[in-house]
């Protein structure tokens, strides 16, 4: 089964997000359950689209007001939910914070490169 790690971190901490991954966390995402990943920039970069009244409104930012933002996503094969578990506690040891959200991902509904 599929599982998607969503990384979490403060706004500030976000800023270092494009410097290169250190060795440990490469070795990580380098697992063969790792099936993808991706790294995003800061929430200043975000466009939001909503529907309101028939017409789509875009803004700048993003869509909530938080001290965490989606830092990245990483999607990971495990048997069940202990074993997504597992990996997400082994990426949040080589992490410099903030937090790992595991959600199971709908079959079918993703496609890796």
């Amino acid at each position: 089964m599929q599982y998607a790690l969503l990384a979490y971190g403060r706004s500030d901490t976000l800023r270092a997000a494009t410097a290169p991954i250190d060795d440990t966390t490469a070795a990580v995402l380098a697992r063969p359950y790792v099936t993808g990943w991706v790294r995003l920039h800061a929430d200043e970069s975000a466009t939001t689209l909503r529907k309101s009244e028939g017409k789509t409104l875009l803004t700048d930012g993003p869509f909530i007001d938080s001290k965490e933002y989606l830092a990245g996503l990483i999607i990971i094969e495990a048997d069940d939910l202990d074993g997504a578990l597992a990996v997400a506690h082994e990426l949040q040891d080589v992490r410099s914070g903030g937090a790992l959200e595991v959600r199971p991902v709908i079959e079918g509904m993703f496609r890796g490169a």
